[in-house]
């Protein structure tokens, strides 16, 4: 290689402070470096084995998950290029809500393996081309892959759905997938619409309460909150409700001033006012028929007196993303003013009730739809809070497989299954393309092998026996042969090696591994787009940072 010649001085083209990278070796090695650097953090989290990240965030909060979004969500990632790594995973949790961690450990190989290429000369523009072909195959194969589908009418039965989503709990808490899957299952049937694609992942919450384990949680029909009501009446049926964002107390002037008294009976009248005031406005509300009343603010004693005497039960919800989801169920509209609202802006409840879950009094609102309901509650137990945190992002993905699948009902075989088989068509289709993109369509197929290699890593297997087992098992017509995590070392080998089993069409008595093509093809998609963004770039321009320069600190007087 020749000597990196200086360049002459000239007229400066940016202000002072600028950075300015260009090149290969400046910009693009740079980026493919920072690129695989976040990779390889969320790499150990993937899988059932993955390991746990303990994360402390700026504001000082713990983390301890495996969950990939969460990971990328908390740690602030600076580099521009890992940026664009970020961003193509939160498209996936936002369209998906799963598979994740497949984007970004995908294109942090896809990158990985491009390095080589770019080091031996070929163009950038190249390998993009090759990487773009290779994409395109690999999606046209993998829609022969199916190995089986949910059909979204007539509904699936509870422990077909429970099965279908399984594999995506498993990958967040192994061992915990059966009930996981079954409170999901349960829940997602319950509040299912008429029209199965309009399933709504708000539909389904989640309330956590601390104590007792998962066996001992439960769905609920219609929307629970962790607390009791603040008056005397606990429940009601088939009320009218109105909600309110403001508080239910007597309001406050805006300006200060000052009351001179000189009697008992003075003080006594001066406050009488007001209390009438109040009072007016909860008898207001009562005779417009309502029963119960959400306050999206505090409650004064005396409003709540005045609604105690006249039977109408209060519950109090600081939340604005909750008072936005009862709005929906009641069919309320939220009001800003207190009085009486109009026929158009109260809403209606089915049931209201409070119940006990685990010595914890819990608040239910319930819409009764024959057998169905429009919101169903999982209400999850355990014995820290971040256990119920980590279990919640388990039952939001598995939520979220639930509505993948009702739209797109294709189940593709999983546990490094799909990307073996879809590394060997590839690299077959590669072999036979004229010209240099041949060598970057190469390359795509064997980044596609990160995923089985990282399942056999995290699982304490070798890597290396159980790819090329699955490459032989593959290349005898087993296209279902993926890892077998929980190959034991001292038992029997399966037939098709150490560490692999037909995932597609298991034994009797062992669990199929079976993931939804939708996502699989999104996080191919979007990982492939994010390597080939990355590769694009050519030099990287930072501008001075806006502000003043924090002080610099004077060193200790004692060591001149």
């Amino acid at each position: 290689m020749s000597l990196k010649v200086p360049k002459a001085g000239g007229p400066d083209l940016f202000k002072l402070g600028y950075k300015h990278m260009s090149g290969l070796e400046e910009a693009v090695l740079r980026n493919i470096a920072a690129v695989g650097e976040l990779s390889e953090i969320v790499r150990t989290s993937f899988g059932p084995n993955g390991r746990n990240k303990l994360i402390i965030n700026h504001l000082g909060r713990l983390f301890v998950t495996s969950d990939a979004a969460t990971i990328i969500r908390e740690i602030e990632v600076a580099h521009p290029a890992a940026k664009l790594l970020v961003m193509a995973s939160t498209a996936q949790e936002t369209e998906m809500g799963d598979a994740t961690n497949l984007v970004l450990i995908l294109a942090g190989e896809l990158l990985k393996r491009s390095e080589h290429l770019l080091t031996m000369g070929l163009h950038p523009s190249e390998v993009i081309q090759g990487y773009e072909m290779a994409l395109a195959k690999g999606q046209e194969e993998l829609e022969t892959l199916v190995a089986s589908t949910i059909a979204a009418s007539p509904l699936p039965t509870e422990p077909a759905l429970a099965a279908a989503i399984s594999p995506s709990l498993a990958s967040h808490h192994p061992g915990s997938e059966g009930i996981l899957s079954s409170l999901v299952a349960q829940a997602a049937l319950t509040v299912m619409p008429k029209s199965p694609r309009d399933f709504n992942v708000d539909s389904v919450r989640v309330v956590k309460i601390l104590g007792g384990g998962l066996e001992d949680s439960r769905v609920v029909r219609g929307m629970v909150f962790g607390r009791e009501p603040e008056g005397t009446v606990k429940s009601v049926k088939r009320a009218k409700v109105a909600v309110y964002t403001c508080g239910l107390d007597i309001s406050q002037t805006e300006t200060k001033g000052t009351v001179l008294l000189r009697k008992a009976d003075e003080l006594l009248d001066f406050s009488h006012g007001e209390e009438k005031q109040l009072e007016g406005y909860v008898k207001e509300i009562a005779d417009a028929g309502v029963k119960l009343i959400i306050a999206g603010s505090g409650i004064g004693d005396l409003a709540l007196h005045y609604l105690n005497r006249l039977d109408v039960a209060v519950v109090k919800c600081l939340s604005k993303f909750d008072l936005r989801r009862l709005c929906r169920v009641f069919g309320a509209t939220p009001l800003a003013r207190l009085g009486a609202p109009t026929p158009e802006e109260a809403g209606m409840v089915d049931v209201f009730e409070t119940i006990e879950v685990g010595g914890d009094r819990v608040t239910v609102f319930r819409q009764e739809e024959g057998e169905r309901t429009r919101t169903a509650t999982i209400v999850l137990r355990g014995a820290t809070a971040n256990h119920l945190d980590d279990l919640e992002r388990a039952v939001d993905d598995g939520v979220n497989a639930v509505r993948i699948l009702l739209r797109d009902g294709r189940l593709v075989p999983g546990a490094g299954a799909s990307e073996i088989e879809l590394a060997r068509r590839v690299a077959a289709y590669g072999a036979k393309t004229s010209g240099l993109a041949q060598h970057a369509i190469g390359r795509w197929a064997e980044a596609l092998e990160v995923v089985p290699r990282t399942l056999a890593e995290n699982a304490g297997l070798s890597a290396e026996d159980v790819v090329s087992a699955l490459y032989k098992a593959h290349a005898d017509g087993v296209t279902g042969a993926g890892v077998d995590i929980e190959a034991d070392e001292h038992g029997e080998e399966s037939m098709l090696g150490k560490g692999v089993r037909d995932v597609a069409s298991p034994a009797e008595g062992v669990t199929g591994v079976l993931d939804p093509y939708a996502s699989k093809d999104w996080a191919i998609k979007l990982a492939t787009e994010a390597a080939v963004s990355v590769l694009r770039v050519d030099s990287i321009i930072v501008a001075k940072q806006a502000g003043i320069n924090p002080p610099k600190q004077q060193g200790h007087w004692d060591e001149d």
